[in-house]
């Protein structure tokens, strides 16, 4: 077709955004944690790995895989001090009114809605979980994009939770009635539009 670039495999930007995470000390499960701790009070039978399923299918969206690899990236960049001034000091010091890794997180929560907006809010003031880790400074590492990015994976997969309840509540069920796996397989289903 004359197209001189070549376009990146979806698996190939999966994998990337899933192992940085991994490279930055975040695992599926810990972003889960979270999720289950927000949506457990309102879910009757929901499983721990219902969310870790709901996590794994927010990190298959483009948008979120694209978010995470840019924000680590200016992280790393930032701890091997190769950004420009002075861009680089405000990095570091996660200077407050930075705001474009909040901006970066909240582009990616919007694909999934009010209500994944309205809990990255909670969370990005909260800091539940692994979040205030990674909030926290100890040490080198720079986590100024990654704190807000795992916030955002927790606000999308809980509203992916949220919807998917509707769903069931319409059929007579609840989270009791599925088998975890059926929420990740689900991408079949019309209903779960926010896959």
């Amino acid at each position: 077709m004359g197209n001189k670039y070549v376009r990146v495999h979806s698996n190939d930007v999966t994998t990337a955004a899933k192992n940085a995470l991994i490279r930055r000390g975040v695992k599926i499960e810990d972003i889960a944690e979270i999720v289950y701790e927000m949506q457990k009070p309102y879910n009757d039978g929901l499983q721990f790995e219902h969310c870790v399923n709901s996590v794994d299918r927010v990190l298959q969206k483009r948008e979120v895989q694209h978010a995470v690899l840019v924000g680590i990236e200016l992280d790393e960049l930032a701890e091997k001090k190769l950004l420009s001034q002075p861009l680089q000091r405000i990095i570091e010091s996660d200077e407050g009114l930075f705001g474009v890794d909040e901006t970066l997180a909240l582009g990616a929560v919007l694909t999934y809605g009010s209500i994944a907006v309205t809990t990255y809010g909670h969370l990005d003031k909260k800091k539940i979980g692994i979040i205030e880790k990674l909030d926290t400074k100890v040490g080198e590492k720079i986590h100024t994009f990654l704190d807000d990015l795992v916030a955002s994976i927790a606000a999308s997969a809980a509203s992916r939770i949220a919807h998917k309840l509707r769903d069931l509540e319409e059929d007579g069920e609840t989270f009791a009635d599925i088998p975890p796996v059926s929420l990740s397989s689900s991408v079949s289903n019309p209903k779960d539009e926010n896959d």
